[in-house]
């Protein structure tokens, strides 16, 4: 009883001092990361990994808006209360109007794509200008001269028909180089900034013989690429005036990218998948080297080490946060919707843990994290605050699902 009594006298004593936020942010405190970690490396700094696992204390309801979405890879917003996602193994689009969600619009007219292990329709974003020029932008793994196992990443951009059932003017502004038959990391979220120039992120494509690309400089693969609306290189890029190397490069020193979101700060993130352990969350700026395959928090899948099996070197930016045992991150989104504690919180979908992640961030770091839509057993891919201030979530099940606040 004496212990009990010292706890509430110590918690009375911080609310006294003005200290009850941070008494309701302990109390929100569960636990860490249990499970056995698939590495033996350590962090670089504490809270670098295993955050303190948090529990949402608003009340809120999750449901299901729809079911027949294929493998819903993306999710954005459109003008009038309706959604746009990709079905990366139909390639085509669909359109959900929120108002009468059980009659969704399927978009086609895309150019055909490479449906491999991870190939297939991709992201898609709308123009800055969409309510006046209608142009939309996606990206898709496209054959090399109709070899199934031989592509690339593409950019295209084409006009949505005003019925919203086709994409018309199609022209694919930018390609992926060299090609590869690996069937993976492809890479690619894209995103405008407030200058409407448009950020792609592409994979390296897993092989041993492409892994090492991420550090070429010469190539786009491994990298972020920053592009005017035309595909061609956005003015005062970090390399512009780098012998040999693409002036379109932002970052560089990627392995597989799934996601890009700017915060109201305007700080552009990127997460990607690590290999066996050290999925990463990163803070990007312009010219700076991300470390793939150099160093990594991860191993093979056969258990190996990967290069010289080093987490740091001088020249090579760290993560904000990695996961380990991995989450195989997908999509982000920074929350600007009705939930007030979750506002400026990142999302992201978990694909191997079938889950939606919360991280809270503060100081560009990572000091709490929740697992969310865990008992819905779906590989989760993407999700964005509509405009209505809900958040919808998409997965590989093809569920529409809408977490309101109750």
């Amino acid at each position: 009883m004496k212990n009990v009594y010292i706890l509430g006298l110590t918690a009375m004593v911080l609310a006294s001092c003005g200290e009850k936020k941070a008494a309701e942010t302990a109390a929100e405190t569960v636990n860490k990361e249990t499970s056995p970690a698939e590495t033996s490396y350590k962090p670089a700094f504490e809270g670098q990994t295993r955050a303190e696992f948090v529990t949402t204390k608003t009340p809120y309801e999750v449901s299901v808006i729809t079911e027949n979405l294929g493998l819903a890879w993306a999710v954005i917003n459109l003008p009038g209360n309706k959604l746009l996602t990709t079905d990366k193994n139909e390639g085509v689009m669909h359109i959900i109007d929120l108002n009468n969600p059980g009659k969704s619009k399927v978009v086609t007219g895309l150019p055909k794509v490479n449906v491999t292990s991870q190939g297939g329709l991709l992201d898609v974003v709308l123009d800055p200008d969409f309510e006046t020029n209608r142009t939309i932008y996606w990206s898709f793994s496209e054959s090399l001269n109709d070899e199934k196992m031989n592509d690339h990443t593409a950019i295209a951009k084409g006009t949505l028909s005003a019925d919203e059932t086709k994409v018309e003017n199609v022209q694919i502004i930018y390609k992926t180089f060299p090609a590869s038959n690996s069937g993976l990391h492809y890479g690619n979220r894209l995103i405008f900034d407030k200058d409407g120039y448009l950020f792609a992120c592409f994979g390296e494509r897993s092989s041993i013989e492409t892994r090492p690309l991420a550090q070429d400089l010469s190539t786009p693969l491994g990298k972020i690429v920053r592009l005017t609306k035309d595909g061609k290189a956005a003015p005062e890029n970090p390399f512009a005036n780098t012998p040999n190397a693409l002036p379109e490069i932002y970052s560089l020193g990627h392995r597989s990218p799934q996601s890009l979101s700017f915060n109201e700060q305007g700080q552009l993130w990127e997460i990607e998948h690590g290999p066996r352990g050290g999925d990463e969350l990163n803070l990007i700026e312009p010219g700076k080297n991300y470390g793939w395959p150099t160093i990594t928090y991860g191993i093979e899948y056969s258990e190996e080490t990967i290069g010289q099996g080093i987490t740091q070197k001088e020249g090579l930016e760290q993560p904000v946060y990695y996961w380990d045992p991995v989450i195989a991150p997908s999509g982000s989104e920074f929350y600007t919707g009705n939930i007030e504690e979750w506002k400026g919180n990142l999302f992201v979908g978990g694909l191997k843990t079938q889950l939606l992640g919360r991280l809270i961030i503060k100081d560009n770091k990572v000091v709490g994290e929740e697992h969310l839509l865990k008992d819905q057993n779906d590989r989760i891919r993407d999700m964005v605050t509509g405009t209505d201030g809900n958040l919808y979530v998409v997965g590989d099940s093809g569920k529409l699902y809408k977490i309101a606040k109750k």
